[in-house]
């Protein structure tokens, strides 16, 4: 099932996570953490960010998120 996110309402870029593409794309393939930003920059993790998931396919569901 597909999903798109976003970082700061723009596609995450170099900011992707390993489960992710630049553009923001994935899929759900099973039952596991994803990870879906990766904030690698000196001083980015320290401020503010808005985080977006769309989900574009039905039947997923999303029980825990982490940070840090």
């Amino acid at each position: 099932m597909r999903f798109n996110v976003t970082l700061d309402g723009q596609a995450p870029g170099a900011s992707h996570g390993m489960d992710t593409g630049a553009e923001g794309s994935g899929m759900v393939t099973n039952q596991r953490l994803y990870q879906l930003i990766r904030l690698d920059s000196p001083g980015s993790a320290q401020t503010d960010h808005t985080f977006a998931i769309q989900f574009l396919d039905p039947g997923v569901q999303a029980f825990a998120f982490t940070f840090g």
